[in-house]
């Protein structure tokens, strides 16, 4: 009998799988990258060991996210205060993620800072992926681990501002760009234009940072595809309709809601959302805000004499900004490397359609020089915590850097000649910027100059001659944790202490970058608003600014070049600094008497000067107690007339003339409802009570004075 004819029996599927399970298993195995695992994992301990320490953070947004989670009516409109009077300053994203995480989980300070800190491994996880895609897995990590270990990104990460979802949005907008330039579909792109629309859905104007450099790419890249730029423009045309949909679908429903049934527009004097969007949170950063906080004429970096007109907070604006003290310890340490890397590319690829690396450039190039340019000259009220979001975009130049250095497969270097070159060149540029920002910390992480001049220097001089791929790649990862190391550091020690109040800042509990100018004076003649006694956002029990400072501390006069008389509490301290009082008025003693005499006498809504205010009662206790001139109480302005509304609908009953304007930071000229507030004065009844401590305050009872308050208003005109 012949053997072709005999069948064999085959394999049964159940041997089949048992084989195929091993291989399958390794297989998957191999696709779990460890270096990534690496770094989610470092990312999670730095953004959630300890996180607890940080009680409510910015006590403006918990509050808030107190009120959304009782009511969907203040939830939709983000409501800071229980009766729905008046919205925070900022769009809704972030505070309804933080609000239904109160609902699923109960209001308890994890419940709304971990989101956060898990937004902040998403963006490292989706740094390293959009880095590797084009560079390689060890430009990928590099990038991931200099993203994860930025001291502005922790303490963002383990805080509720609104900057880390920022920051993941615009990375994930990134992200998708950059699947769209390797496949050209619209559909990646689309979701390109969904992230940046749920951006501004977090902080407005500012998510736009990354539109110039993905639309430049898309078209430069994509005209020599097939179509050409008439298929281009179509893509950006559809995706730019789904980030304008996304981006103001919540600002249309804001105005095609009547005023009559929403709050109160906060940091507006017309109650339009446009204007929010435009003015205060918009232009009025950039170029600053009529009648706002000024620039600090003639105070150099780190509050000194000299240097140029600056804003008040920030510093001095110009091209080295961001290496100040307060902005450069929280993401400027290898601005150098990030520069030299986009600069090198640039020559390399010489904007070529067909290199894949064009697109991948202008993208996220273009982001990074678009929000480095803005920041380093925004002439309004700049936050150093607002350089979070230039950090995602320094750690993808950095790691596109690592990339151009190291030869396939480990890296993607175009010759062993351009690495020669660019190697020591990010090398070298990174140190400098490096050693710029440690020459500002006073003697803080002195062991890291040495490191930085010795290891990252001899590394590049190395690097500039013939080595073989494993040596060179070596000597690569020598300089990188040499460069990597003081900034590392710098971002551990921010889990030492409470990251809290109104301006996170990472390093260590004495990093004053989260006050006016980020300064480390210590509150002497022109100096800032250092740490330490009286230090402007400093620790528990600090004023504004010592002797010499701006203003006093608790209880004492104002020294020499003084500006502020004494106050209770700091300007968003670390540790419960503000509590309702300071500068922003009414203490918690003038708060909890009126709350209590409210009680006894019928209830209803009180109206103080400042959201912070506010704030701080309905945190501790759900006060009815709702902040009629803004986060400060100078930045809205609602009318004689709104608040006769209020009154006549039961939303508003009494108003607090409070003490908001005894402290005025420097060029503010802004009243806030002041002028309501004064007809309010003059038409409602006075009723007198004692405080805690022995004195007498005047509140106004407006129940039943709608009426008088409108015709008042009516001839005044407002």
């Amino acid at each position: 009998m012949s053997t072709d004819s005999i069948a064999y029996p085959g394999p049964s599927r159940a041997g089949i799988a048992e084989r195929a399970r091993p291989t399958q298993i390794t297989d998957r195995l191999r696709a779990v990258r460890p270096e990534l695992l690496g770094l989610l994992g470092l990312a999670a301990v730095l953004n959630l060991w300890g996180l607890s320490i940080n009680g409510w953070a910015n006590t403006y947004y918990s509050a808030a996210v107190k009120s959304m989670a009782t009511s969907w009516h203040n939830f939709l409109f983000i409501s800071l205060d229980p009766s729905g009077l008046m919205t925070v300053d900022k769009p809704p994203l972030s505070l309804w993620i933080q609000a239904l995480s109160a609902r699923i989980f109960g209001f308890h300070p994890l419940s709304l800072l971990v989101p956060q800190a898990l937004m902040g491994v998403a963006a490292v996880g989706l740094t390293y992926d959009l880095v590797r895609r084009r560079f390689g897995r060890a430009a990928g990590f590099v990038a991931g681990l200099a993203l994860a270990t930025t001291p502005i990104v922790v303490a963002v990460s383990r805080h509720n501002n609104p900057d880390e979802l920022l920051v993941l949005c615009c990375v994930a907008a990134l992200w998708f760009a950059v699947r769209a330039f390797e496949t050209g579909r619209t559909r990646w792109l689309v979701l390109s234009g969904i992230a940046v629309g749920l951006g501004f859905e977090t902080k407005m104007g500012v998510a736009l940072m990354v539109v110039p450099g993905i639309a430049a790419a898309w078209m430069w890249s994509r005209s020599a595809a097939p179509g050409g730029w008439l298929r281009a423009l179509r893509q950006m045309s559809i995706a730019g309709g789904a980030m304008v949909a996304v981006g103001l679908a919540w600002p249309l429903l804001v105005t095609l809601t009547p005023a009559a049934d929403r709050p109160w527009i906060s940091g507006t004097s017309d109650n339009s959302i446009w204007s929010l969007i435009f003015g205060y949170n918009g232009l009025g950063r950039v170029a600053g805000q009529v009648g706002g906080p000024g620039g600090v004429g003639g105070a150099g970096p780190g509050g000194g004499p000299g240097g140029g007109a600056g804003t008040l907070f920030g510093g001095p604006t110009g091209p080295f900004r961001l290496l100040q003290a307060g902005l450069g310890d929280q993401a400027g340490w290898l601005l150098g490397f990030a520069l030299v890397a986009g600069v090198s590319l640039l020559v390399l690829t010489r904007l070529r359609r067909r290199d894949p690396r064009t697109g991948w450039l202008v993208a996220v190039g273009g982001a990074f020089l678009t929000t480095a340019v803005t920041f380093s000259l925004a002439g309004g009220i700049f936050h150093p915590y607002y350089v979070s979001l230039l950090a995602p975009f320094t750690a993808m130049l950095i790691g596109a850097g690592v990339g151009e250095m190291l030869p396939a497969p480990l890296g993607a270097a175009s010759s062993p000649r351009s690495a020669r070159i660019i190697g020591p060149l990010l090398i070298g540029g990174g140190a400098v910027t490096e050693l710029v920002v440690l020459g500002k910390l006073n003697g803080q992480l002195s062991w890291a100059t040495p490191l930085v001049i010795g290891v990252a220097l001899g590394s590049a001089i190395v690097l500039a001659v013939q080595l073989a791929p494993r040596l060179r790649a070596a000597i690569v990862a020598v300089a990188m944790l040499a460069l990597l190391a003081a900034p590392a550091t710098w971002a551990a020690e921010t889990l030492g202490h409470a990251t809290n109040g109104t301006f996170p800042a990472g390093g260590p509990a004495g990093a004053a970058g989260d006050g006016p100018g980020g300064g480390r004076g210590s509150g002497g003649v022109g100096g800032r608003f250092g740490p330490g006694a009286g230090g402007f956002g400093g620790p528990p029990a600090a004023g504004f600014g010592g002797a010499g400072g701006f203003v006093a501390p608790p209880g004492g006069a104002g020294g020499a070049g003084g500006r502020l008389g004494p106050g209770a509490g700091g300007f968003g301290g670390r540790s419960g600094a503000t509590g309702g009082g300071g500068m922003f008025g009414g203490d918690n003693a003038t708060l909890t008497a009126a709350i209590d005499y409210a009680k006894t006498h019928g209830g209803g809504t009180i109206g103080v000067s400042s959201q912070s205010s506010a704030a701080a009662v309905i945190l501790s206790s759900n006060a009815n107690v709702a902040g009629l001139g803004g986060f400060s109480g100078r930045e809205s302005s609602v009318g004689a007339a709104w608040i006769a509304s209020e009154v006549r609908s039961g939303h508003l009953r009494w108003v607090l003339a409070d003490s908001g304007f005894a402290g005025r930071l420097p060029g503010d000229t802004r009243t806030g409802s002041q002028s309501a507030i004064d007809v309010v004065e003059k038409t409602c009844k006075a009723v007198t009570f004692t405080t805690s401590d022995g004195s007498k305050v005047t509140m106004y009872d407006c129940a039943g004075r709608a009426g008088a308050i409108l015709s008042a208003a009516t001839s005044q005109g407002g």
